[in-house]
């Protein structure tokens, strides 16, 4: 059977599924299976995207976000692109049986990746006026012929003009899906799957205008509807696919992640210093990230990155080049930073309600340079800011510029396929556990390495850094701080 993957990049559960006007994705609900679907941490766009695809969790991966450490130097951070990920995926299975791929936006989807068909690049591509964006090649004069300049994300997309930002993720969103049906009806595919970027777009830029708890929230906002309405567009868009393709055909609506309102902003450097943890040889004048500041290695014993969730780093001697920390020392320490962590309060003393990870105690392996702890600040109500010279450690505006929501920990999957015995709502299902089951329905082989369960099989649920030049590099590090993935 053919497999259709349609990605709705941050799609809210109760979003997707408490709307009746959505009378595509209803009309699925009745015909398959639906629920939320748990992401991996951290729950953000890469690397849940090929964990996804692979059925392996981020430790397994290596990859723990949009930058890893690539070594224990102090400055040694990469962005991760396509090639970061070795994996077999689903395409790759369905490639090793014969059959022929299409991605459209997956991310990361830059470089190109080589699949048995077609790949177009999503919006870690720097630029697709000039830049190769597909494989083959010639994909690329394709597009353009089709759509004109082929927009991969918003630019300017921190902004407080709300109708311009709007209209450009309605235009870049129309352009996909044109692109989307140009391929589904011209050209062969065993597997075909595409991710809509504009959704995530949306929720940052107008959850606040959409939700009545949000601290920002203005009721009389004109841009009140933004997130519903754009919603019940994605519906029609997915009309418009589904008249594309036969019964046979497994359809799968997916997101990597949902959306949560955002609360604040936690300083964790500037908390660090306060704690005596972090140490400066000179506090800045203004705000200034982290990468600029005049640390004191062998005085710091932690730091962090900052983002949608924290990367804390432990200087370790014998690890890290001026390491303060003891490594007989290490686990007794860890410890102690987590529990402060996890004692972290609000600006009024309440506690947050922050969670806080080992790796080695949720991957089931932990590969190249793994942040020694990942926190998500009140349960991801509050996003980490890792720039240092703010007056207070609690802050309402993102280090990025204007945000009004962060990740929340469960997406939303919808499946329909005629061979699938599973009807109605489901809950215990996993990001990981996509795959395996695309697969099986599908009727190709699922590779040992990929870890989650068929959601099919009855068993898994119960009913109710190589690859880009400096130039485009530094596009990308300004795309993804301007994003808010980098704080």
């Amino acid at each position: 059977m053919k497999i259709l993957v349609i990605g709705l990049d941050c799609a809210a559960p109760e979003l997707l599924f408490g709307d009746e006007r959505l009378e595509n994705i209803r009309r699925l609900m009745d015909l398959g299976c639906y629920g939320r679907l748990e992401s991996v941490v951290p729950p953000i766009t890469v690397p849940a995207w090929m964990c996804m695809a692979t059925s392996q969790d981020p430790g397994s991966l290596g990859v723990y976000g949009f930058r890893n450490r690539v070594d224990h130097s102090y400055d040694g951070l990469g962005i991760v692109n396509a090639r970061s990920f070795q994996e077999v995926t689903i395409w790759d299975q369905v490639a090793r049986e014969g059959g022929r791929s299409v991605l459209i936006g997956v991310p990361p989807g830059f470089p190109p990746r080589k699949v048995n068909g077609i790949s177009v690049g999503c919006f870690l591509t720097p630029n697709t006026d000039s830049d190769v964006f597909t494989h083959p090649p010639q994909i690329s004069d394709e597009i353009r012929a089709l759509v004109g300049s082929y927009a991969v994300d918003v630019k300017g997309f921190r902004t407080g003009d709300k109708g311009w930002l709007r209209d450009e993720i309605y235009e870049m969103s129309r352009k996909h899906f044109e692109v989307v049906r140009h391929y589904m009806k011209n050209t062969d595919w065993n597997y075909f799957q595409f991710v809509e970027i504009g959704l995530d777009r949306i929720h940052h830029g107008f959850w606040s205008h959409h939700d009545p708890e949000h601290v920002l929230h203005d009721p009389e906002s004109p841009y009140k509807e933004v997130v519903r309405d754009y919603y019940r567009y994605l519906d029609e868009e997915i009309g418009t696919i589904l008249e594309l393709i036969d019964d046979e055909t497994v359809v799968l609506v997916v997101s990597d992640h949902g959306a949560r309102r955002l609360d604040g902003g936690f300083c964790v450097n500037e908390w660090l210093i306060r704690e005596g943890l972090l140490v400066l040889n000179s506090y800045p004048e203004k705000v200034t990230p982290f990468s600029k500041l005049d640390v004191n290695w062998e005085k710091t014993r932690v730091w962090s990155e900052g983002g949608y969730y924290a990367r804390v780093f432990l200087n370790v001697k014998g690890r890290e080049p001026k390491g303060a920390i003891e490594a007989s020392d290490y686990e007794r320490f860890r410890d102690e930073v987590k529990a402060r962590f996890e004692a972290t309060t609000d600006a009024d003393g309440t506690p947050l309600g922050t969670l806080v990870f080992k790796p080695e105690e949720i991957y089931r392996h932990v590969r190249n340079v793994a942040p020694d702890l990942i926190v998500h600040f009140g349960g991801l109500a509050w996003r980490s800011i890792g720039g240092v010279g703010y007056p207070a450690i609690h802050v309402l505006e993102n280090d990025t510029g204007p945000d009004d929501c962060n990740h929340a920990q469960h997406g939303a999957f919808l499946l329909a396929s005629a061979n699938s015995p599973v009807r109605g709502e489901l809950v215990g299902a996993r990001l990981l556990d996509i795959a395996p089951t695309l697969l099986e329905l599908g009727g190709y082989d699922v590779p040992p390495s990929m870890q989650g369960r068929s959601l099919v099989d009855g068993a898994a649920l119960t009913p109710t850094v190589a690859g880009y030049s400096d130039d485009q590099e530094d596009v990308v590090r300004g795309r993804l701080s301007g994003l808010g993935y980098i704080g």
